[in-house]
């Protein structure tokens, strides 16, 4: 009798043991979100319909929808918001067009190929800061060398922050220059997953090293490339750090008439600079949602593709 008491516990134990081990293993994510991901968000949504002012002692005044309407009706946000689309196209399209090229030739028998692999992580490990402050010099109007090399081909020097398009040039190029080494990995990877019986049968059909990659490399890594496309884009709508470096100066306005000035440099001027953390909550989910449509797009073009395989 007491055997089978004994035996039934133990079963029972065991049978806890298997259902309640993977909530246990996977609770310390939860809980780490909860507090650093999900309570914040819901907070800064609380904020945002409130007349929030750090200014006077954080007395705040619930105003419902309103920052959000005077959001959609400031000149500033769409100026923001058309400066980070801008500089996103700018330096997405061809840092993934480069970084697709590089995990090409990657992908060949190379000479030295672990070091260079190695070689295209590195400005990504980079601190951003440094980066973003030796371009800023490269890019300078009076001593910059960029300005130099244009002389010598007989064009004049450019004002690199002066200008709309010039500034989100050189800071599209800062961007592609810091990640594209991490997305061409990302696409070798990919890469190397493709079965090489594909690249035999192709060439005993006669077909070239340029059909191959265009009809075999590329449509098989059409999943990864939509990844890519839209990390890419969550980070270029998020960016920050390079236009506020690039200014040479601690003031979020992205230039003298905010011709660089993102989204999340408006959003920081309005919170920390203007001390309105209302209208800064309402630009956040704002973006947040900008985002949330860009990942919703991902998930319906990786099952479309899932469903024609």
């Amino acid at each position: 009798m007491a055997i089978n008491a004994l035996s039934s516990r133990r079963a029972a134990l065991s049978r806890l043991d298997s259902k309640g081990s993977p909530y246990l293993y996977v609770l310390p994510f939860f809980l780490l979100f909860g507090v650093f991901g999900l309570f914040p968000l819901i907070y800064t949504g609380y904020v945002s319909f409130n007349d929030w002012n750090l200014l006077d002692g954080g007395a705040h005044q619930w105003v419902g929808l309103a920052n959000y309407r005077e959001m959609l009706q400031d000149p500033y946000f769409w100026n923001s918001l058309g400066n980070t689309l801008s500089i996103w196209v700018l330096s997405t399209v061809p840092q993934l067009l480069a970084a697709l090229w590089i995990a090409h030739l990657l992908n060949h028998k190379l000479r030295a190929r672990t070091s260079l692999r190695m070689g295209v992580l590195l400005p990504n490990i980079t601190s951003i800061v440094a980066v973003t402050i030796v371009f800023t010099q490269l890019f300078g109007r009076d001593f910059g060398m960029v300005n130099w090399l244009l002389g010598l081909v007989g064009a004049g020097p450019i004002d690199w922050q002066a200008d709309t398009w010039s500034s989100h040039l050189a800071i599209s190029i800062i961007v592609a220059w810091r990640w594209t080494g991490y997305n061409a990995l990302i696409y070798l990877a990919s890469m190397q997953a493709i079965p090489h019986d594909m690249y035999e049968a192709a060439e005993l059909d006669g077909a070239s090293s340029a059909q191959q990659f265009w009809r075999i490399t590329v449509p098989q890594l059409r999943p990864t490339i939509i990844f890519t496309t839209v990390i890419s884009t969550i980070g270029g709508l998020q960016i920050m750090a390079e236009p506020l470096l690039f200014a040479g100066t601690s003031t979020p306005t992205g230039g003298s008439d905010r011709q660089f000035q993102t989204i999340a440099l408006f959003m920081y001027e309005q919170g920390f600079r203007e001390f309105r953390f209302g209208y800064a909550s309402a630009i956040a989910w704002t973006l947040c949602l900008i985002i949330a449509v860009f990942a919703i797009v991902n998930f319906l073009l990786t099952r479309r593709i899932a469903n024609e395989e």
